[in-house]
């Protein structure tokens, strides 16, 4: 009996760390392509916000191109404060540099926080192959 109890506490002990470790591992790659819109934007914010608070420990890179560019432009942008708040929680932002030379956008236009890629749906399909969960933000 005593050895019984000794098995049933190492498995419950040994499910409960792998979940608890299963939960530190997410991670999330999102793509945003309409920051036109400044609804849009405060929403986007706000999913990751909501996601940050509930998985602090995750994984978190937005992928920004197409119409998006707004969004990480000094001029333009109505999130600032909010993508410098999510940067210092370790939320990385990437902008595609082919949206940028399409947009003749320079990066002296965005903020000093974004990242570069060279394609941004190609970075998209290679998180995701490497097991990233994908999420379209905004609504």
């Amino acid at each position: 009996m005593r050895n019984l109890k000794l098995i049933v506490l190492v498995g419950f002990f040994s499910v409960s760390a792998f979940a608890q470790k299963r939960a530190n591992h997410h991670k999330i790659v999102f793509q945003f392509t309409n920051a036109v819109d400044t609804l849009q934007q405060k929403a986007f914010i706000n999913q990751l916000n909501n996601l940050t608070a509930h998985w602090p420990n995750a994984k978190y890179e937005v992928v920004i191109h197409s119409m998006g560019l707004p969004f990480v432009m000094s001029a333009k942008s109505k999130q600032l404060n909010a993508i410098k708040a999510l940067g210092a929680k370790g939320v990385r932002f990437l902008v595609c540099e082919n949206t940028m030379e399409n947009q003749k956008v320079t990066k002296d236009q965005l903020i000093p926080e974004v990242e570069y890629v060279k394609v941004g749906i190609a970075e998209i399909v290679e998180k995701q192959e490497q097991g990233w969960s994908y999420i379209k933000g905004g609504f």
